[in-house]
Parts: C-alpha cells; structure tokens; sequence
C-alpha cells in the first residue's frame, strides 16, 4: 500500500515505523530538523531497533498518490494541514483521523468535501519522542475505528492493515461512544498534568490532583449520558485510571504544548466538553475552569515569546 502519513510526531512516526514495514510510506513534516534526521537515518521506534526507511518531505505533493493518509497533528492544524490537497487526491484515498477530539470528522470533511472516505478511530496507542524520527512507545495501545464517511468494508480494511503491522485495532460501527471515550480520558488527565508540568502519573501520587481528574471525568461523562452516548466503560474514574497507569511516565501533548509556548488542543478536549454540556443543559464547571486555566496559560506564554 502507499501510505501518507502527515505529521511525524511521537505518534506518526510510531504508526509509520510499524506501517513500513510492508507498505511504502511517505511522511509529510514541517520541521527541517526532523526532515533532515529521517531523510538521512529513516525511522526506529527505540535504541537497538531495525531502521525502516520512508520517504520523507515538508512538500504535500509528495504525498498526493497516498492510497491511504492518516493525519498526526494536532486537532487544531487540521484544515491548515489538509488544505493543500483539496482536488489532488484520488477519490478512492483513505482518510484516517486518530486525532484528539471529537470534532475531527467536520474538520476533514470542511478541509476535503462531504463526500470523502473518511475513517475516525480512537487510539491510546502513545509514544515519546527521543530524537527526531525516533519514538519510544509507551505501553501496549489498542486502536478502534469507525466510519465518518468510508463504508464498513473500508474501515475493516484499515483495521487489518494496522494489525498486520502488529498493532492491536479493531471495528466499531458507531465509533461515538470510543471517541468520547478518549475525550473523557483527556479532559480529566491531559490539563491536570500540564498545569503542574508533571508526567501523567501525578494524578495517581497526589491526591488533590486525583480527586481533580476524577471530577472532570465525572462530569463529561454526564454530558455523553445526557447526549444519549454508551459510553465503552461503566465506571469514567476507572477508565481514566487505567490510562493514567498505562501513561504514567508519558509529558502528554498539552504539557509539550504549553512547555513550547504553542496553542494546545484545549478549545478540542475541554472546550469541546463545555460547548456540549451547554447544548446538552449540563453543568460543566469542572471542565469550563480548565478551559481557562489552560487558555490563560496559553496566553502568558504567548506574551512571554
């Protein structure tokens, strides 16, 4: 298969060292830095490890024969992302969305039309840089897919691609439930941790910290209830436990975000919470006063550049 994959991330370049192992993959990446390494040194996902090489380009037309593209950035880069694609790809090329978020199937489609074969999945599949084109994975990840526009044949075709790369995946045909799912595990751990510049686990060490996340998790999970969701998972505390022990030594995307001084995906996870409650008439101040938290911390680091 040629495979697009736009973003060489943590986890674009885990799934692009996993995907190249039989298929030709093609990496889109803004950063010269990054270009550079993985031009020269091809990708690994840790010390001792097979290189596998891809080839690798800050040009989108590079990738325009993709059979299948999965997008890796951030939620809020989407459209800039895919902007220069509309019309270049082949009308049968696979889109795959495992982005945080639950609003990433109008982005695609507001980026690419209505009628494109989109696939949206959640992933807890989760990786950490160690130098540009080299990731370190972290834990065992699962990965569920679902229709956003490609029929169920498709879906199961991508679900067969990442298992024979040796990742676990699978098919939902409503992938809803699985997307707020991963929405509630990143509203309750991704902005704690952030605002006390900590790895995931400190949410397990410190108990304000924990009692903090099980509320934001509380609540968003009344937000799906009120919305009709059946949620994956009978118990959102648990669930967000259980990713946190998975993740414990993981600097997650918005403490990076925040640590760089860039725009994190706050408006994605939270805000999307806040914006839901308010249509679905539940209260939200748990997730609202992280909403701002982060947003004021976005600010001053703005101020500060």
């Amino acid at each position: 298969m040629r495979i697009g994959i736009i973003g060489a991330g943590a986890l674009g370049t885990l799934f692009g060292y996993r995907l190249a192992r039989d298929n030709d993959v093609s990496m889109l990446e803004r950063r010269p830095e990054a270009v550079t390494a993985i031009r020269s040194h091809g990708l690994a996902i840790s010390a001792g490890t097979e290189r596998r090489a891809v080839v690798i380009s800050s040009t989108p037309r590079d990738l325009f024969a993709s059979q299948i593209l999965f997008i890796f950035v951030r939620a809020t880069d989407t459209m800039r992302a895919l902007r220069p694609f509309v019309n270049e790809l082949d009308p049968s090329c696979v889109i795959v969305s495992l982005q945080n978020g639950i609003q990433n199937e109008d982005a695609v489609k507001a980026a690419l039309g209505g009628n494109v074969a989109l696939v949206i999945g959640a992933t807890t599949e989760s990786a950490l840089t160690v130098a540009p084109g080299t990731a370190e994975p972290v834990g065992d990840g699962t990965t569920i897919v679902g229709p956003g526009g490609a029929s169920p044949e498709v879906c199961a075709r991508v679900a067969r691609l990442l298992s024979d790369a040796g990742m676990t995946a699978s098919v939902a045909y409503d992938i809803r439930p699985h997307l707020w799912g991963k929405l509630i595990a990143n509203a309750a751990i991704n902005p704690v941790a952030a605002l006390l510049d900590r790895p995931n686990g400190i949410i397990l060490e410190e108990p304000n910290a924990g009692e903090l996340a099980r509320s934001l998790a509380e609540e968003a999970a009344a937000v799906a209830a009120a919305m009709r969701i059946a949620l994956p998972f009978n118990d959102p505390w648990s669930y967000v436990r259980s990713i946190v022990e998975q993740t414990a030594g993981l600097q997650n995307s918005m403490l990076a975000d925040l640590a760089q001084g860039t725009k994190t995906e706050n408006d994605h996870i939270n805000g999307a919470i806040v914006a839901a409650g308010r249509r679905a008439a539940v209260p939200t101040p748990y997730n609202d006063t992280m909403f701002r938290l982060i947003r004021a911390r976005e600010a001053v680091a703005a101020a500060e550049k």
